[in-house]
């Protein structure tokens, strides 16, 4: 007596829909959906609206063994952590960023570099700078490795890696870099940005280095240049310009240039109530 499939197959996950036993298909997540409700969120500054989000989409990466929409998920939370100041959440979406390019095999990609360099950042902005400059490390590899890299992102990875060697006082290598980043962006699309942020940053790692005083006229050049290419004709005066205005602003009022950091606060705010 011939038997039927249903007299073999084990009875199907309510859940899943499908039989137990059964290799699970891949079920995509829409990332670029995704990506589009983050900077809707983003937009209002509404930080609790992306967390609920991307944890929502996480839940159906996992869900679905989407690995690859799982690791970009994993790396917009390492950013929001960051930026929301939750070490232990940052910290531990950075090391589950960084097992899944092992498990997916992304070593050598632009994905590998990306995902490195959040994970460092997040690493730095928490205080860790050896484990942050070791991934920052592996991330360059990468980076270097591709001929047809962005300058944006390789001149991102430069500016950080700088900024994580400040921190450790190898003053000489970070200011190597910063040099090598300010190049870098010089060819990317509205570099300037990137440029402006270079200059702060080589602004403190001078003051860092040599103290308030002697480091003076290095400063003042600094922001004088970064001023410069803030108000650059040819940048358009977006959502991350307003990002890069409220980021800026700080620095120029800590050395005492509140005219401009007054103005740059200003620029956000209206953006902000524009959109």
């Amino acid at each position: 007596m011939p038997i039927d499939k249903e007299d073999y197959m084990e009875p199907r996950c309510l859940l899943c829909e499908e039989p137990y036993g059964a290799e699970a298909q891949i079920k995509p997540v829409p990332q670029q959906r995704i990506m589009e409700k983050v900077d809707e969120y983003m937009s209002r500054r509404d930080y609790a609206g992306v967390e609920r989000h991307l944890l929502y989409w996480l839940g159906e990466a996992r869900l679905g063994r989407d690995q690859k929409g799982e690791l970009m998920i994993e790396n917009e939370l390492i950013g929001h952590y960051r930026k929301t100041g939750e070490r232990d959440k940052a910290i531990e979406q950075a090391e589950t960023a960084l097992r899944l390019l092992d498990e997916i095999g992304y070593e050598g990609s632009i994905t590998a570099g990306t995902t490195c360099v959040n994970a460092a950042t997040a690493y730095q902005a928490f205080g860790e700078h050896e484990r942050a400059l070791a991934i920052f490390e592996r991330a360059r590899r990468n980076y270097e490795a591709i001929p047809s890299l962005e300058p944006a992102l390789l001149g991102g990875l430069y500016n950080n890696m700088a900024l994580t060697l400040v921190s450790l006082r190898r003053f000489d290598e970070a200011d190597a870099l910063y040099g090598k980043a300010i190049e870098t962006m010089g060819s990317a699309p509205h570099g300037a940005l990137e440029q402006a942020i270079t200059y702060l940053n080589m602004a403190n790692a001078a003051e860092d280095e040599k103290g308030l005083l002697d480091a003076s006229e290095t400063i003042d050049a600094c922001l004088e240049k970064a001023w410069a290419l803030l108000n650059a004709p040819d940048v358009p005066h977006e959502g991350y310009y307003a990002f890069v205005c409220e980021k800026c602003a700080p620095t120029f009022e800590y050395y005492g240039w509140f005219a401009a950091a007054n103005e740059l606060n200003e620029r956000a705010r209206a953006w902000y109530e524009r959109s």
